[in-house]
Order: C-alpha cells, then sequence, then structure tokens
C-alpha cells in the first residue's frame, strides 16, 4: 500500500465534495430537461414582459393573471405522457409568457425610477438562483426536505401581513414583506430542487410540472429583487434632493 499524500488527500475530499447527490442516470437526464424546459419559460416570459414594455399589445392585470392560472390548470389536468410531451410544453410556453406579460407593472413602475435596475435585479437573480440550486444539488441528499412546513409557514405568515397591510398602508410592513418573502424564496429554491430529486429517484419524471416550481421560483425572487432595488433608488433620490 502507497502512501497518500497530503496534495492526493484533498483532490480525493474535492471530488467528493463536487459530487452530486443523486445515484442514478435517469435522475441525472430527468434534471437536464427540467433544466432545459427552465430555461424555455425564462425565454418566452422574457419576450412576454417584452411585448407589454415595448408593444403595449397586451396589458399585465387580472386578465393576465387569470390566463396564468388556466394555463398552470390546464397543464395540470393534462397527463405525462410521451403523446401530449409537445402539447405540455406548448402549454408550459403560453404559461411562461402569461407570467412574463404579468411582470409588466412592476417592470413600468422600475423603469420610470430606473432603467438599469431591471438588468441588475435578473443579474442578482440569476447569481441567488444558481448558488442555492448548487447548493441543493451538492448538500447531502434529503438534507433540506425539513424545510417544507416552514417554509409554508412563512407563506402563511406573508399572506396574513399582505392582507392586512391592504388595511394599514404600512411601508415599514411593506419593506418587511418584500425582505421576507426573498427569504422564504431562497429557501424554497433549496426545497424544490431537493424534491424533484427525490421524486425523480421514486420515479415521477414529469420534468415538464417540475420545471414550472423552479420557474415561479425564480419569478418571485426577480420580482421582489426587483422591488427592493426600485424603494433603495427611490430613497436615494429623495436623499440627493434634500
Amino acid at each position: 500500500m502507497f502512501p497518500v499524500l497530503p496534495f492526493q488527500d484533498i483532490k480525493i475530499k474535492s471530488i467528493h465534495l463536487f459530487r452530486i447527490q443523486y445515484s442514478s442516470h435517469s435522475t441525472q437526464l430527468h434534471l437536464k430537461n427540467v433544466y432545459s424546459s427552465l430555461a424555455l419559460c425564462m425565454f418566452v416570459a422574457a419576450a412576454g414582459a417584452y411585448v407589454h414594455v415595448v408593444t403595449r399589445l397586451f396589458q399585465g392585470g387580472m386578465l393576465t393573471m387569470l390566463g396564468s392560472l388556466a394555463m398552470m390548470a390546464w397543464l395540470a389536468m393534462t397527463p405525462h405522457s410521451p403523446l401530449t410531451e409537445k402539447k405540455r410544453l406548448a402549454i408550459l410556453s403560453g404559461f411562461a409568457f402569461f407570467t412574463g406579460v404579468g411582470l409588466g407593472p412592476t417592470m413600468d413602475y422600475v423603469i420610470s425610477i430606473n432603467p438599469s435596475i431591471i438588468v441588475t435585479a435578473f443579474l442578482g437573480t440569476s447569481i441567488i438562483f444558481l448558488c442555492f440550486t448548487l447548493s441543493a444539488l451538492y448538500a447531502q441528499r434529503r438534507s433540506y426536505l425539513f424545510l417544507g412546513g416552514t417554509l409554508m409557514s412563512g407563506l402563511s405568515i406573508l399572506l396574513l401581513v399582505s392582507f392586512l397591510n391592504m388595511f394599514l398602508g404600512s411601508v415599514m410592513l411593506f419593506t418587511a414583506h418584500m425582505y421576507l418573502g426573498l427569504v422564504i424564496m431562497c429557501g424554497f429554491v433549496l426545497f424544490d430542487t431537493q424534491l424533484i430529486i427525490e421524486k425523480a429517484e421514486m420515479g415521477d419524471k414529469d420534468y415538464i410540472w417540475h420545471s414550472v416550481d423552479l420557474f415561479l421560483d425564480f419569478v418571485t425572487i426577480f420580482r421582489k429583487l426587483m422591488v427592493i432595488l426600485a424603494m433603495h433608488e427611490k430613497d436615494n433620490k429623495k436623499k440627493e434632493k434634500k
């Protein structure tokens, strides 16, 4: 037996550190399909946001939200199979498009303050999403699934705070809602990623529906980050005027 040199030991530890915590090859292929579908959603959502902001052919509002919900319900009711794969991808694209259009009013508000915030928020969201996704992939399997109950409780608290603030109109509550929501959605990236891996290991290979969870996480983080950055920019402009 040859002795293990220090640099060899470091190399071995590095290999184990950067080994994704799933075992089957089918799960690896499933994750590739999930992130490919997520990329499709991002592209179509960007097109939807562009249509609202630039062309004004579609307006983000109640009808857009209903269209998005209708597409999601249609996708959920359409069974996953090779025969329905193209149809479900088309439905997914429709859902992503309406979601992108729904971002329009928030983007209009941000553009009125500083258009560069949109680019900053997108880059920030991408970095946050990537970091938390890698944390979930390289962490011990099921290590973040315990967050499910806490995250759902957090969403309930956010809903309650949002409802109360409709009557109070408190800026402090709104700011707290934004920051707490951002933290909770980062937690959902960890939870949803590991839940998708676990479902895939148990035979659930519906990559189209699984991509919806991650897409909603990304969009929600992006929306909240845009608003937070816009609030900071607005406050800075007020201070400069004084």
